[in-house]
């Protein structure tokens, strides 16, 4: 009797292709929205909710031997609506489980990635709140101050002067000046980093950091500008084409300026649903299936604790 032989080759026992247990994961961006948005209490049922407003009263000169006049407070309404419902959801199927070693791994991500997604989705909704609010195409004057236009730096980007002008805009509508709060996006850092009369380290001495270090660590300025704590986003929202005033943005996104002062944080918000995760087992596709929902409303509460620049992001 014969047998057969084979030629052992380094094909026989060498793998040629090796899979890690490691899952590369994409790089997230920080979330910050959610700590400025004033979350309404006692809203029990229904998806409408209404805040009564009062005015400030004026006083009259007074005519000794004259009756004084009376004057009421002046009131208003603010309406808050939950507008959003939001779900997203994904499968592994039996046969993928069975077969692949990573399946458990893939598995654990679903929950974490799909409540990321969701507060995403939320921070977006935040950061649109602004330039939302207001009217497109104008400087929304509030107290005889600009609450809105065109980043005032070389082709619509932004200059260090729209800082001070959105500390002006505040201190006429009275907001108070506690931890003020600028969102900016990525491009608005790149254009204070090289503008030209901040780089010239002999006219600016106290930015000479800025060419050693960089203006940023992270998502935040390494210094304030003229007392604004500056922070980083990609999640602003992107405007296109505006024209205020006489400057037209070609690319823009909306950058913020607000106080968040407690007492006066300019967002409003209600979680009628916190994101809920629900699965179950679909025998007709033969694949566990996971839904996440969340219900919740969001709107601008305080217009004039809201100052919005718009700048070109193409100029990078």
């Amino acid at each position: 009797m014969t047998f057969a032989t084979t030629t052992v080759t380094s094909g026989h026992v060498i793998r040629s292709q090796l899979w890690s247990s490691q899952l590369k994961e994409v790089f997230e961006d920080d979330l910050m929205a959610l700590k400025y948005v004033d979350f309404l209490t006692g809203f029990p049922d229904g998806d409408q909710f209404n805040i009564a407003s009062l005015g400030q009263m004026q006083p009259n000169d007074y005519v000794e031997g004259q009756a004084v006049k009376y004057s009421g407070f002046d009131t208003g309404q603010f309406l808050f609506t939950i507008t959003e419902y939001k779900s997203i959801a994904t499968h592994i199927t039996k046969k993928m489980l069975q077969d692949s070693f990573l399946s458990q791994q893939i598995k654990g991500q679903f929950v974490p990635k799909m409540r990321r997604a969701l507060d995403k989705v939320m921070e977006s909704d935040i950061l649109s709140l602004g330039p939302e609010g207001q009217t497109t195409g104008s400087l929304n004057v509030i107290n005889g101050a600009d609450h809105r236009w065109v980043g005032s730096g070389p082709n619509e980007t932004i200059a260090v002067d729209d800082f001070a002008r959105a500390s002006y805009a505040l201190r006429k509508a009275e907001v108070p000046m506690n931890n003020l709060v600028a969102i900016v996006d990525p491009s608005v850092a790149y254009a204070l980093e090289t503008a030209t009369n901040l780089t010239n380290v002999s006219n600016n001495p106290k930015w000479e950091g800025i060419i050693r270090d960089g203006i940023t660590t992270g998502m935040q300025f390494r210094m304030n500008v003229y007392g604004w704590d500056v922070y980083i986003s990609n999640n602003l929202k992107s405007i296109g084409v505006e024209a205020i005033d006489g400057k037209t943005t070609a690319t823009g996104v909306a950058n913020l300026f607000f106080s968040a002062d407690q007492s006066a944080l300019p967002f409003v918000g209600a979680v009628r649903q916190a994101p809920v995760v629900e699965s179950e087992y679909n025998k007709d596709y033969q694949r566990e299936e996971y839904v996440m929902t969340t219900r919740y409303g969001l709107k601008l509460y305080r217009p004039e604790n809201m100052v919005v620049v718009i700048t070109d992001t193409d100029q990078v």
